[in-house]
């Protein structure tokens, strides 16, 4: 049985960053992040984030859930419970717990790439801050960047 539906109002990502992408949603990591970047670029207040980026087409990927299929529940006002609800109805294939659980930790550790990301990532960090040791994902990357992008110490 579900819980009673609440609908949630766009983030407005030039003022904060959205959720971290390790925030988990039914067990999804990036999801909540996701559904952060789809409100604030539906309302306009997406600033630099993007809806689509290459770490949110991993999950569209694993869920086999079309990117305009989401946003358009998105944009009917859908609660993230009511979208999680919609999101494991319409995963093909359909996923049981332990592969979302599985999957959420892959990302949260997945490896950099090739070459040519290696040396982004690189000089991302070297932008946060050169003396950082400690970054060596993109969700670790992703975390600092949003902190350092309001205002904090990378």
């Amino acid at each position: 049985m579900s819980t009673p539906s609440q609908k949630l109002t766009a983030p407005n990502l030039t003022q904060g960053p959205p959720r971290s992408p390790r925030v988990r949603l039914g067990g999804y990591a990036m999801l909540p992040r996701i559904l952060d970047k789809a409100r604030a670029s539906l309302a306009g207040q997406a600033g630099d984030y993007k809806f689509g980026n290459p770490m949110d087409r991993q999950f569209f990927a694993f869920t086999g859930i079309a990117q305009e299929a989401l946003l358009e529940q998105v944009k009917s006002g859908a609660s993230d419970w009511d979208i999680l609800l919609w999101v494991n109805a319409q995963a093909n294939p359909r996923r049981l717990p332990h592969e979302i659980r599985s999957w959420s930790a892959w990302l949260e550790t997945m490896p950099i790439g090739d070459a040519e990301d290696i040396e982004w990532f690189a000089a991302q960090v070297k932008r946060l801050n050169p003396a950082r040791t400690d970054l060596h994902t993109i969700m670790d990357y992703l975390d600092a960047d949003d902190h350092a992008s309001f205002g904090g110490q990378a």
